[in-house]
């Protein structure tokens, strides 16, 4: 009971502060200061206490969006096992529950972008249906591969069972996924390479423009979503990269908890190191993780 507590908490209360680590590195690269860590949750609690426009031509599906994104969004991170701690809810197959609640989040997303009528928004929306198509075979292939070495299609099992004698036995494979589900990390949460969320230029822009009609709570919630998508997915990768277990459950929090804000750092630094990627070029990184990750699969399965 303590653990599912512990595990509320942290997914509900640390997700924002992961933004924040992230732009206090970029600043660090950048020789600036930067906004402090807990920016983000006061960025949050300004929203939340502003007021909500909505545009004439908008329907219930506007509204929806950020709703059903966030529910999505909270019922996943109930699926994943945190550390080395059993997930909260947890039955076989829930891996493919896990993959379409971020399908159904995302189709929301899209069509409250549509459902405002605006070509500009509608060109984000476009942008994102066809990246996600090629970034969800990289994480079904991993979680196909995972379920192939704990021989469970349960993810609290597939996510905890990963040990240091599993990088000794399978060691090819899990570097493969490493690498696949870290490009599928900055895809899924519009990172540089694949998008910048700072951005505001035309052309650039993927997810930040299908929320630009959003203001104050719903603006709020999206953001917030967005922020609990990245610790969500994080874990994963966590899982899977570092499978460390104390035997103490505090310990393992906490060496959860930073290898979190590890993982927060190194996203940092890959934003400050690289640039964006030229659109034409996205979908070969895409393509490429998806062989990654098949290539994983192939060697479990010979």
């Amino acid at each position: 009971m303590t653990d599912i507590i512990i595990h509320c908490v942290v997914a509900l209360l640390f997700p924002p502060l992961l933004l924040g680590v992230i732009g206090k590195t970029k600043a660090a690269f950048a020789g600036r200061v930067g906004a402090p860590y807990f920016q983000p949750y006061y960025d949050l609690i300004k929203l939340f206490r502003k007021g909500t426009v909505f545009s004439e031509t908008t329907t219930w599906v506007f509204r929806a969006g950020p709703l059903v994104t966030l529910s999505a969004t909270l019922i996943a991170a109930l699926l994943i096992p945190l550390g080395r701690h059993a997930a909260p809810l947890s039955f076989s197959g829930d891996l493919i529950l896990f993959a379409y609640l971020f399908g159904l989040a995302r189709f929301f997303t899209t069509i409250a972008a549509l459902d405002t009528g605006s070509s500009f928004e509608g060109m984000g929306a476009a942008r994102e249906v066809t990246f996600a198509c090629l970034v969800e075979p990289t994480l079904f292939f991993a979680l196909i591969t995972l379920a192939r070495m704990s021989k469970s299609l349960s993810l609290s099992t597939i996510l905890t069972h990963s040990t240091p004698g599993t990088w000794l036995v399978a060691g090819t494979s899990m570097l493969l996924l490493v690498g696949a589900l870290y490009i599928t990390l900055l895809a899924e949460n519009c990172r540089i390479p694949f998008d910048d969320p700072n951005t505001h230029l035309e052309l650039t822009m993927i997810h930040e423009v299908m929320v630009l009609d959003h203001s104050g709570p719903a603006f709020g919630i999206i953001l917030y979503a967005a922020a609990l998508k990245l610790f969500v997915l994080g874990a994963v990768f966590v899982n899977v990269a570092l499978p460390i277990a104390t035997g103490n459950a505090l310990a393992d929090w906490a060496i959860f908890l930073v290898v979190m804000l590890v993982l927060a750092v190194s996203i940092g630094i890959v934003e400050s190191v690289m640039a964006r990627l030229r659109l034409v070029r996205i979908p070969q990184l895409l393509v490429g993780a998806t062989i990654l990750s098949a290539f994983a699969m192939l060697l479990e399965l010979r």
